[in-house]
């Protein structure tokens, strides 16, 4: 039986045409290699030096500069410090000009570890509940094999903010500021999914033993309290009424007021819903005007999941310009370490030639960086300025990002049109500057991706 497996295996390989490296061919390649004078000091440059010293384009440095035709009035740098959350700083930040401008300040920043708490609270009662309704396939299910993966992370994207403001409100820093665990995620995301994993695995023996829903759900309520415990303790507990006052840009310090969390939402956001803004993606491996959802992609049980119209650039761009217009940041996440170069603050695919340093070539194009993995959205920032020819043609636009003030320029990212393009993925529009007819697309019924998707 061992033989016939094994010339079954031999067959398969022959017939895919598989072939291993034999001697001549290692020789033929070896032989490929000739170690010219440029050659070998280039090898001697690469590896002493680091690569983006060598591949650093000499005619491209500093060409942009940071001024823009229409910029949102924005003031302050936020920084997320060793975390995942800059989607969270960067859905904040989208609203901190409007909190500005209701207190007649000249900085504010709401508190990020307030919806953080609530945001990993969420995602743990989720992933229980995610393993109750399937404790009936086995573990090697690929879907409960997504599950178990990573019960929950630091990460998230605007529908996930949407959500939790919805439910939990916002809040100023100051009435409940950062830790050293909101700022260093890593320890604590390491050990409450450590305590979920046994719980989802508790959870389906359980139900393997015969279990009632009702006795499941009991058992969830009682693991929530231990990760309510564990959040606790290392981001503190998030109030439920706080007191806060200010100082103005006259000097005049305000009464304190007494605020729920939904209160001050209320007092800061006026008429605007987060419900309104509409996710717009950039997705070349799929079909253009389109409307998308990710199957449980959410933070928030009773949420939504993940939702968004797939367009071509030209259509977001268009859209994105009449926002800056009218002095609306947005939500925006590309690939942010392509042709990053952080001295000036500059994305611009001409920034570094790994080509000439290689001598090979890179020539995938969107499409295929996607299908491959080479390329996806790695980060979150607010988008908040443009820059337009006298045709009114876009040829820069800028990120307000949340690494820092000294990060880039001053804390901003400029990146040219052309960037924008190639790894630039979504952004996230207030309905007034949508189109009547993507608004329509966005009305249809959803094309349903699964949560392991190349794009998510």
């Amino acid at each position: 039986m061992k033989k016939l497996i094994l010339a079954a295996g031999v067959l398969l390989s022959a017939t895919l045409g598989a072939q291993d490296l034999d001697q001549n061919t290692i020789v033929e390649i070896q032989a490929s290699f000739k170690l010219d004078p440029y050659t070998k000091a280039m090898q001697n440059a690469l590896s002493n030096n680091d690569i983006n010293d060598l591949a650093k384009n000499l005619s491209n440095i500093n060409e942009d500069d940071h001024h823009f035709t229409y910029r949102v009035d924005v003031k302050g740098i936020t920084d997320q410090q060793s975390s995942g959350r800059c989607w969270l700083f960067t859905s904040l930040n989208m609203f901190r000009p409007k909190a500005m401008e209701v207190f007649n300040v000249d900085d504010f920043e709401f508190s990020q570890n307030h919806l953080y708490f609530w945001d990993m609270f969420e995602k743990a009662n989720l992933f229980l509940n995610n393993m109750i309704e399937t404790a009936d396939k086995p573990v090697d299910d690929r879907l409960v094999q997504w599950y178990l993966k990573s019960p929950v992370s630091d990460g998230g994207m605007w529908s996930s903010f949407a959500n939790l403001v919805d439910k939990y409100g916002m809040i100023p820093k100051d009435a409940m500021t950062e830790t050293h665990s909101s700022e260093n995620t890593r320890y604590m995301g390491k050990f409450i999914n450590l305590k979920l994993k046994e719980d989802g695995i508790r959870l389906r023996q359980a139900s393997e033993k015969g279990a009632k829903n009702k006795e499941l759900q009991a058992m969830r309520v009682e693991m929530m309290k231990e990760v309510y415990r564990m959040l606790a303790l290392n981001l503190g507990v998030p109030p439920t009424e706080f007191e806060w006052r200010y100082e103005d840009k006259d000097g005049v310090v305000s009464a304190y007021e007494t605020y729920t969390p939904l209160s001050f939402k209320e007092k800061v956001l006026g008429d605007i819903q987060v419900k309104d803004y509409v996710m717009l993606m950039n997705d070349p491996t799929r079909p253009f005007d389109v409307h998308y959802e990710i199957e449980n992609y959410r933070n928030v049980e009773e949420g939504v999941n993940w939702h968004y119209v797939n367009l071509s650039n030209e259509k977001i761009k268009t859209m994105a310009i009449e926002s800056l217009k009218n002095n609306e940041a947005m939500y925006a996440s590309c690939d942010v370490g392509q042709q990053l170069d952080r001295s000036y603050g500059i994305l611009d695919v001409d920034n570094f030639d790994y080509e000439s340093v290689y001598g090979v070539t890179f020539g995938m194009d969107k499409t295929e960086r996607i299908q491959s993995r080479a390329s996806g959205s790695s980060h979150g920032m607010a988008l908040i300025a443009v820059d337009l020819d006298k045709n009114g043609k876009s040829t820069k636009w800028q990120f307000e990002n949340s690494w820092g003030s000294k990060s880039g320029h001053k804390g901003y990212l400029t990146f040219t049109d052309e960037w924008f393009d190639e790894f630039m993925f979504r952004i996230v529009i207030h309905k007034d500057f949508i189109t009547q007819d993507v608004l329509d697309i966005y009305k249809t019924e959803a094309t349903v991706l699964p949560p392991w998707d190349w794009m998510f």
